[in-house]
C-alpha cells in the first residue's frame, strides 16, 4: 500500500550488475528553482521523450519498481472504489520507472481494455524477462516499453480502507 514520498524497492543498472535500492517516490527534478513544489508521482509514456522533466532521464536514468499488486480507484458520480490489480500468472510485478538521485518517478499508459472500466490509465508494467532489456541505455526505453509484451492483469474491488497509510501492514 505505497503512497506518494514513501520509499518504492527499485531496481537500478549499474556497470557491475543491478541493485536492488529504495528510492523516493515523487520527483522534483534537480533544475527546479522551488524545491517545496509538487512531486511528479508518474510520467507519461506517450510525451516522456518530449517533456523537459523527463527525456534526459528516460535516456539516463532508469528503474524499475517491484510490487506484488497496485491499486486504483473508480470514480462513479461522487463515489470512488478502490479496486486491486495483479498479474494474471500471479507473477510479480515490475513497473518502468524513472530516477534521479534518490527520487523515482513512475511511467503510466493509456489503460488497456479490462482497466478502462476502472481507470483511464495504467502503470507500466514489464515481464521478468524484460527487465535487463528496459535498464539498457544503449536501446531507446520508450520504443522498448511501445514494443513490450503487455502481462494480462486480474483486478477486484477492496475496502477503501487501503486509502489509509496506517493500514500499511
Amino acid at each position: 500500500n505505497a503512497h506518494p514520498k514513501q520509499k518504492l524497492l527499485v531496481l537500478k543498472q549499474y556497470k557491475n550488475g543491478n541493485s536492488l535500492e529504495s528510492l523516493k517516490w515523487g520527483l522534483v527534478s534537480s533544475w527546479v528553482k522551488n524545491k517545496e513544489c509538487k512531486a511528479l508521482l508518474n510520467a507519461r509514456l506517450e510525451t516522456i521523450d518530449e517533456k523537459v522533466s523527463f527525456k534526459k532521464l528516460i535516456k539516463n536514468h532508469r528503474c524499475v519498481a517491484v510490487a506484488d499488486g497496485f491499486y486504483e480507484w473508480k470514480r462513479e458520480e461522487n463515489e470512488k472504489t478502490p479496486h486491486y490489480f495483479v498479474r494474471k500468472d500471479t507473477n510479480v510485478i515490475y513497473f518502468a520507472g524513472i530516477f534521479e538521485e534518490d527520487q523515482c518517478c513512475l511511467i503510466t499508459e493509456e489503460a488497456k481494455e479490462n482497466i478502462k472500466e476502472i481507470h483511464h490509465r495504467q502503470p507500466v508494467i514489464l515481464n521478468q524477462a524484460d527487465i535487463n532489456r528496459y535498464l539498457n541505455l544503449e536501446l531507446q526505453g520508450s520504443t522498448f516499453l511501445n514494443e513490450r509484451k503487455i502481462p494480462e492483469l486480474i483486478f477486484h474491488e477492496v475496502s477503501k480502507d487501503v486509502n489509509k497509510p496506517t493500514n500499511n501492514t
